[in-house]
């Protein structure tokens, strides 16, 4: 099938500026783009509407990412705990999510959305792992996210502590298969 030309809205990552003309696969204009007002189709109509009202797009753009960048400034370093259930190994029983992540830097003083967090695998394990938030297509920050069993278990870990040694060292595990003890050699 053949590729689609639109004029983005407004920056999208991996493809391109606002105003410039792209050619993407339907299934991603369709899917994504048009319906998220990211983009439109570039027929001859939106290219001189696109041009009538380049400054003023071009201004509302600005302005929402000055304040993008204000937040961000604001709210750098920021750090959320996520308090979960897990094996002794450290492996979460289920997973966090966008959804949980958006919750929590919400009651932490940042607003988002779950659409706004960048996050590549759901987080299954325990530990600390930096997280991407979109405030603007060209304003994104990280924060930590720290999945733990505990709030005690969670300030360790933010101590730079590692959890899983310390399960280790409770289960008193012996030598591997092949390794011999030093005690007995």
């Amino acid at each position: 099938m053949a590729n689609i030309e639109l004029i983005l809205l407004q920056r999208v990552e991996k493809l391109g500026q606002m105003g410039e003309l792209v050619k993407v696969k339907p299934g991603y204009a369709r899917n994504y783009l048009l319906p998220q007002s990211k983009a439109v189709r570039a027929t001859k109509a939106n290219k001189e509407r696109f041009e009538r009202e380049r400054v003023q797009l071009e201004a509302q753009n600005l302005k929402r990412r000055e304040e993008a960048e204000r937040v961000a400034e604001r709210v750098a370093g920021l750090g959320v705990t996520l308090i979960r259930q897990a094996s002794e190994a450290g492996a979460l029983y289920g997973s966090v999510s966008s959804r949980d992540i958006s919750d929590a830097a919400t009651a932490a003083g940042l607003t988002i959305d779950r659409a706004q967090v960048l996050l590549v695998h759901p987080i299954k394990s325990l530990g600390i792992t930096k997280v991407r938030i979109e405030l603007h297509p060209e304003v994104i920050i990280e924060i930590k996210v720290n999945a733990a069993r505990s709030p005690e278990e969670a300030e360790k870990q933010a101590r730079g502590e590692t959890i899983a040694r310390e399960a280790d060292e409770k289960l008193d595990i012996g030598p591997l298969f092949g390794e011999e003890d030093s005690e007995a050699a």
